[in-house]
């Protein structure tokens, strides 16, 4: 009798990593917060009804600045902007100007002009740092971080490939620099009901 080895597999298993193409050739429309980072999918709770009182404040001013300035269009979340084959996040609000309207197809195809993402406590350090040098990386020209436990807005514009601090508002207006006179009054933002 010959003696033989059985061989015990040692193989770990890794998560899937995924394309965009893949992903969405695979998985069905959904509502819910998805993005792709690196090909691993990450999934969010859905976020809080004040966070999107927030997002939808901020768009109805934005909305109505950008139409009447016939500047480009404004979209919020869920929705895809796919930045890379591995890489597609779902900022809570964008703006893209006329002239790059092309990037947008069932999904955006390539980096918003201005991104804006509201904090939520299990997206801090994502939006603080990860999406911020994601945004910065790929030519996001203006991004928007709203807090809502500290009650600010920060606004960063993308100057020789690096973003720089336009402002850091607690109260007054905050302002854009890429769409020159849209301002947003910060406590307004963050107002409980309408006439707080």
């Amino acid at each position: 009798m010959i003696a033989t080895r059985s061989r015990i597999s040692s193989r770990r298993t890794e998560p899937r990593r995924w394309t965009y193409a893949e992903l969405a050739a695979t998985l069905p429309e959904n509502n819910l917060p998805t993005e792709l980072w690196d090909g691993e999918l990450v999934m969010s709770p859905a976020p809080s009804f004040l966070h999107q009182e927030i997002v939808d404040r901020l768009h109805d001013r934005l909305k109505t600045w950008v139409r009447s300035h016939r500047l480009g269009k404004t979209a919020t979340a869920p929705l895809d902007m796919v930045l890379a084959p591995r890489r597609a996040v779902q900022p809570d609000l964008v703006f893209i100007a006329n002239e790059r309207l092309g990037i947008i197809g069932e999904r955006i195809e390539g980096a918003a002009d201005l991104v804006v993402e509201v904090l939520s406590p299990g997206t801090r350090r994502r939006d603080r740092l990860d999406k911020r040098d994601l945004y910065e990386q790929h030519g996001v020209k203006e991004y928007w971080l709203v807090d809502p436990e500290a009650r600010t807005v920060e606004v960063l514009f993308l100057e020789r490939g690096a973003y720089r601090l336009v402002g850091r508002w607690t109260s007054g207006q905050a302002g854009s620099r890429l769409l020159r006179g849209f301002k947003v009054p910060v406590p307004e933002l963050f107002a409980s009901s309408p006439t707080e």
